[in-house]
């Protein structure tokens, strides 16, 4: 099914950008940009999800991604490259933190979809699961250790902490993949508490 949503996809190597297009090309309005100077002519308040490669050789996608937000654009960014998260994505503005390569279509339309969900949510849960993506992509690469010596990933767990305080009643509201991505394998009993919820409202 078709739907309204315009989706960027920026990456300077044209095989991939073509082919994830072509991925989405079916189920969204696709724009296509091989540089981070294509992508900043070409995004504007149409656009509802850019792909974005990270390593370009005229602009990376750190600084597209800095212009994206100083203009204010509301829409939601999965960095899609194959840089290794390390602890300077907790600097950057991303919703999403995918290593390359996406190798199967239903994979890159999830995360779309996922992308997608999020818009409808207000400001203050898009930041916290935009947090929680870079608390993931942490902890998928780097053992407990380094993650507890380091001052940035402490104060990243502890906004979170507030955030969830502040919103856990919006939370029961949250598309279910969000849900179960953002409390994943925390055993409190407030997190039981939230997935059994869910779990009953949707008869799952």
């Amino acid at each position: 099914m078709f739907n309204e949503s315009t989706v960027l996809i920026v990456d300077d190597e044209h095989a991939i950008t073509d082919l994830h297009a072509r991925w989405l090309e079916d189920s969204y309005e696709i724009q296509t940009a091989y540089s981070g100077t294509e992508a900043l002519e070409k995004i504007d308040e149409s656009v509802d999800i850019v792909l974005l490669d990270r390593r370009m050789p005229d602009l990376s996608g750190r600084e597209v991604l800095d212009e994206i937000r100083e203009r204010e654009l509301n829409c939601r960014v999965a960095m899609v490259t194959a840089v290794e998260p390390d602890f300077d994505i907790l600097e950057l503005g991303f919703d999403a933190y995918i290593c390359k390569p996406v190798s199967d279509p239903e994979e890159l339309q999830n995360i779309v979809s996922t992308l997608e969900a999020r818009s409808s949510y207000d400001s203050q849960v898009q930041k916290l699961l935009a947090l929680s993506s870079k608390k993931a992509a942490l902890e998928e690469r780097k053992d407990s250790e380094e993650l507890k010596e380091n001052e940035e990933y402490n104060a990243l767990e502890t906004e979170l902490a507030s955030l969830r305080e502040e919103l856990s009643a919006v939370a029961m509201d949250l598309d279910n993949e969000d849900l179960r991505a953002e409390f994943h394998n925390r055993n409190t009993a407030r997190s039981k508490l939230i997935q059994s919820s869910t779990d009953d409202e949707t008869g799952t």
